[in-house]
């Protein structure tokens, strides 16, 4: 094993499949992770260690490890010094922000956080939703929920619970009446780690690799070939910000063009592509886009 090594820190639960399916877009092989908590990776200078992302900030602050993914919330819950590398926008469903909400049962009669007065909260995020309260001066009493939150909405007043999506709280006959915080997540540093050449360095390309592997997960490469006579059309239907690729064929009446595009843009323009003159339109899934 290398003599330099990085302490990387990968969330156990929620978080873990996600984060290495995007290792292994990036380009990395990380095998045992269904075992142990110290997984393989195809990187002597990278050590890994999983550990839960609720606990992961303070972990990097104190040094135990280099570096480590976790959410913007547990970063605020634990009051964490760390130097932020990069928000990954990512996460267990969707590429969407989680979010924390206060949520009563649908046939409570609280419309507003104010009617909570002197009522009971559950929650895992006790610190920031304690924040939350006394900033509206709303005195309630936070109390700290190890799981299973929705069940006890119905047992106290209100719950603060994380949601991608809102289906569990839709399943559980609940209400959003308010967000408190949206996170996302983020790659984090020690600020002593940082300030090392190799141990940044290294950091660095990891946050370059993932999120190219996030970018490429909502852009396709598109190629085509267009007759000279109709390619000032189809560059019209390219997005303006977009420098295509052109290249000239054996065919010396056609040229190729190859453009990259996000998905949304592709359902949209190829259709009109094809009415501007161009022909064998291909689409192709990509691996990584570095800006």
């Amino acid at each position: 094993m290398s003599a330099k090594i990085l302490k990387l820190g990968i969330p156990k639960g929620s978080l873990q499949n996600a984060t290495f399916d995007l290792f292994e877009k990036a380009g990395f092989n990380i095998t045992g992770y269904e075992r142990s908590y110290f997984p393989r990776i195809d990187d002597d200078q990278i050590q890994i260690i999983m550990l839960r992302a609720q606990e992961m900030s303070r972990y990097v602050e104190d040094g135990v490890l280099d570096a480590g993914f976790t959410g913007y919330d547990w970063i605020l819950e634990n009051k964490s010094s760390v130097h932020e590398v990069c928000e990954l926008l990512y996460s267990k469903a969707t590429s969407k922000p989680a979010r924390w909400v206060l949520a009563v049962p649908n046939e409570s009669k609280i419309k507003k956080p104010e009617d909570l007065e002197g009522g009971i909260i559950a929650t895992e995020l006790v610190n920031v939703t304690k924040k939350y309260f006394k900033d509206k001066k709303v005195n309630v009493k936070v109390e700290f929920s190890w799981g299973a939150t929705e069940v006890k909405a119905r047992l106290v007043n209100a719950i603060v619970e994380l949601t991608e999506t809102g289906s569990s709280l839709k399943a559980n006959n609940l209400r959003i009446i308010d967000t408190l915080l949206s996170s996302t997540t983020r790659f984090i540093a020690n600020k002593n780690a940082w300030k090392n050449k190799f141990k940044r360095e290294k950091i660095e390309n990891i946050s370059i690799l993932l999120n190219a592997a996030i970018d490429a997960k909502s852009t396709v490469g598109l190629k085509m070939n267009v007759g000279k006579k109709s390619i000032d059309k189809v560059l019209k239907v390219l997005p303006a910000e977009k420098s295509p690729t052109i290249s000239s064929l054996a065919d010396s009446d056609f040229v190729a063009v190859e453009v990259v595009v996000d998905t949304e843009t592709e359902r949209k323009i190829v259709p009109q592509l094809k009415r501007a003159g161009a022909s064998g339109i291909i689409t192709y899934p990509l691996n990584k886009v570095i800006h």
